[in-house]
């Protein structure tokens, strides 16, 4: 570059719907005068339009600039930008620091062509920077509360803030004084700054549609779940024109607006923040700003439900349900737990409190033997992870581990695709003193090839492994020291065998089902050759 050559300079331009003095030619024009007047040549443009300055990730162009200048790609020497502001009004002044810092970090510096100040580095211009950085974000502050302030205001009068009616409502454009003026289609908006929105009733079979989803769940003690699935199978779609799902029923259970009230303010996520819900006692509540789909009783009805469930409880309330369990029985089990009605499931508990132990502990049943079961059960899975991945110690190539989720066990997959189940049955002395080995099978495994592995009689390690085409049972049950099923198995002498042992039980399974004969999937095909 000669020194009568201009330099060349890339110049960034947003506009939100601020003020009409920041149009995007206004500022291109205040930016070319500024080039002229310092022997820059403008060579590339980036631009957001009517996009807010609070934040990057929706200002592309923005972000296409840094990725230019960092990279090296932007061919320019420098950045023009007409003023603070316009570079963005983040609400972390270090955060539009750092970006202007990586363009001078790349020999790119940044211009502001409007200010007052020379962008060179000296005291003052930083001090000036830093002031203008913490107006711009102040300047955002300031306009959101006195938006939110606003929108308060015209929500206590009923109107509506934008979003989607829901199911069974619709959007209706009314004038200054609430003349109606016509129904809002999807994707509609006034054009009047003078106009307002408010709900009415939608179409007659969406009403009735509310209406027996709050007799499903309230009349007919229907779950949500439930609820969604009758109205899939009757080909009913949702407000979307889709399936309907827990939380689109969900919504019309529980919002307000259904009983006739308009609600604001249910969630905030000012200046773009992460959002966040709302206490019920900052919500901006109108009643009969709607004409109501279902009466106040039966709404009340529905709430009165959803706030009786486990997900609404307290830790406290839950807590009180094991003492009361205590009380009745003198002892805890994760069994009496499950059947107790209005307890919550034993899950819930973990969830809550890490471990039912914990739960226990929290309402004093903590004594050593209070928690043999539990011990118990925690001990079996732990022997069932270490034989797994044993297994897999001995078959790194040939075996892998399958489980499609959280909800399911995992099971072995071998190399073809035969997924084998593992079972580990732990012992048991009944009332008589025999010995008996217990089994709990996962009902989607009961017809999968098994590998049964029973423990000691301390239920600390494994005793033996038998190999089964199936286990043909749903539910726990129990097996003697000599029980026949485990003859119409293969007993495993060692795991190294268990691959072939698999594929000889899977191959009898198959032929004996092509047989003619009527028989059990069970099948005897002796002990394994070594």
């Amino acid at each position: 570059m000669t020194a009568n050559q201009p330099i060349p300079a890339a110049q960034y331009v947003r506009m939100s719907t601020e003020h009409q003095q920041y149009s995007l030619e206004n500022q291109m024009t205040a930016i070319q005068n500024y080039a002229k007047s310092h022997d820059f040549d403008v060579v590339r443009t980036y631009s957001d339009s009517a996009k807010s300055g609070l934040v990057l990730k929706h200002r592309s162009g923005l972000r296409q600039l840094l990725q230019d200048v960092v990279s090296g790609s932007s061919g320019c020497h420098a950045i023009l930008v007409y003023d603070v502001s316009r570079w963005g009004r983040f609400q972390d002044t270090d955060e539009s620091a750092h970006y202007e810092f990586l363009c001078r970090s790349a020999g790119v510096p940044v211009h502001y062509c409007a200010e007052q100040f020379a962008n060179d580095g000296s005291l003052p211009s930083l001090i000036m920077k830093a002031l203008k950085r913490t107006m711009a974000g102040e300047y955002s502050r300031e306009l959101g509360v006195k938006v939110l302030a606003g929108q308060r205001r015209m929500a206590q009068l009923g109107f509506k803030l934008g979003g989607h009616p829901g199911y069974g409502l619709r959007r209706l454009l009314v004038a200054p004084d609430r003349s109606p003026k016509q129904i809002l289609a999807n994707g509609e908006r006034k054009s009047l700054a003078t106009d307002r929105v408010v709900f009415v009733p939608g179409p007659i079979h969406e009403i009735e549609i509310v209406r027996q989803i709050y007799r499903m769940f309230v009349s007919d003690k229907m779950s949500i779940a439930a609820i969604a699935g009758d109205l899939n199978r009757k080909k009913i779609m949702n407000a979307e024109g889709r399936k309907w799902r827990y939380a689109s029923v969900y919504a019309i259970l529980t919002h307000p607006k259904y009983s006739g009230c308009h609600v604001f303010g249910r969630t905030s996520a000012r200046l773009y923040t992460p959002m966040v819900k709302v206490p019920k006692s900052d919500w901006i509540v109108t009643p009969g700003a709607i004409e109501p789909l279902v009466d106040a009783n039966m709404f009340e009805a529905a709430k009165k439900i959803q706030e009786e469930r486990t997900v609404n409880r307290s830790d406290e309330d839950l807590l009180n349900d094991l003492r009361r369990l205590l009380s009745i029985h003198g002892r805890l089990s994760m069994r009496m737990i499950g059947k107790s009605l209005g307890t919550a499931s034993q899950s819930t508990y973990r969830k809550r409190f890490g471990s039912i132990r914990a739960a226990y502990e929290r309402v004093g049943y903590g004594r050593p033997e209070d928690f043999g079961s539990i011990d118990l059960n925690r001990r079996t899975k732990g022997l069932r992870d270490e034989l797994i991945s044993k297994i897999l110690e001995l078959f790194p190539s040939e075996m892998s581990v399958r489980r499609p989720t959280g909800r399911w066990r995992t099971r072995l997959r071998l190399k073809k695709g035969l997924l084998v189940s593992v079972l580990i049955a732990r012992t048991l002395r009944t009332r008589k003193g025999t010995l008996r080995w217990q089994a709990v099978p996962a009902p989607s495994e009961c017809e999968s090839v098994t590998l049964l592995a029973r423990l000691d009689e301390a239920n600390r390690s494994f005793l033996d492994f038998h190999v089964l085409s199936g286990i043909n049972r749903k539910k726990r049950f129990r097996i003697s020291k000599e029980d026949p099923r485990l003859g119409c198995g293969v007993r495993l002498h060692e795991l190294s065998q268990l691959i072939r042992v698999v594929n000889q039980v899977r191959e009898a399974q198959r032929a004996s089902r092509k047989g003619c004969h009527d028989q059990t999937r069970s099948l005897h095909i002796g002990e394994v050759q070594a």
